[in-house]
């Protein structure tokens, strides 16, 4: 093996070495006050079976982390492909995110996006610092799944699909 670089000084550096990771998209949503509110992510990832556990990691910056973290219930749609123009529309700073978006409320007010492969109803279990981001532990209530879609990945800085071999 070469010798290892030093860690880049440059966050745009690190940003394209860490790209090199794939990943899932996931759209953690909710209802606030009667409206849609959410986000994307694509740094979601299962943590615990015992407790149901799934994480989220959420950048400091946000202004859409405010409004969700009081929330009671939030619903995680785990993405399916093709659901890219949806995960633009979710990670977008300006306009109506749920514009052009399939989605349904629970009566917890969990919010849902039609055609995901997985569903996940979630309440907050803690909440970890992680330098410019917040490690968001979500505790599972509830869940349904789609196994036969294939899910949205990124990676790269841009969507992908997977092969099977």
């Amino acid at each position: 093996m070469n010798r290892l670089d030093e860690t880049p000084t440059d966050p745009l550096d690190l940003r394209r070495a860490l790209a090199c990771i794939p990943s899932g998209v996931a759209a953690v949503c909710a209802l606030d006050s009667g409206a849609p509110v959410g986000m994307a992510a694509s740094t979601f990832t299962p943590v615990s079976l015992a407790p149901s556990l799934v994480s989220v990691c959420v950048q400091e910056m946000s202004r859409t982390w405010p409004r969700m973290r009081g929330l009671r219930r939030l619903g995680v749609s785990v993405l399916a492909e093709g659901q890219d123009v949806i995960c633009r529309s979710l990670g977008s700073k300006e306009g109506d995110r749920f514009a052009n978006v399939d989605w349904s409320a629970e009566a917890d007010d969990s919010v849902y996006i039609h055609g995901a492969g997985l569903w996940l109803n979630c309440s907050i279990y803690a909440e970890l610092p992680g330098g410019d981001h917040t490690i968001v532990l979500l505790r599972i209530h509830g869940l349904k799944v789609e196994p036969d879609r294939a899910p949205l990945v990124f990676h790269g800085s841009r969507f992908r699909r997977l092969a099977v071999t």
